[in-house]
């Protein structure tokens, strides 16, 4: 026969749940960096076709792409905030302890 919990058992597995399932938020957050990654790589061959075919406008295209590449890497910029506050700045488990 299954004993009812205490009181500190079950706030020892409330704790355990918070935790593991925040470092299971913060893998899935880090996954959003593949995203920027492959995103500017595309661009970046893309500039250099661009330029290829297309010399004398590298000034332009080289500035385009350059902020295409700082819009796409604020994605992964995000995902790392997300990642980093579920790790060290949990805010569910402040509310867990209470």
């Amino acid at each position: 026969m299954m004993e009812a919990m205490t009181p500190e058992t079950m706030k020892i597995l409330a704790n355990a749940i918070v935790l593991g399932a925040s470092a299971l938020g913060a893998g899935t957050a880090m996954i959003a960096g593949l995203g920027p990654g492959i995103g500017e790589g595309y661009c970046g061959g893309q500039a250099v076709a661009a330029i290829g075919r297309q010399p004398e406008a590298s000034g332009a295209i080289t500035r385009t792409m350059i902020i295409g590449d700082a819009l796409a890497e604020t994605t992964g910029l995000y995902a790392l905030v997300v990642a980093l506050l579920l790790m060290y700045a949990n805010p569910l488990l402040g509310n867990l302890i209470q």
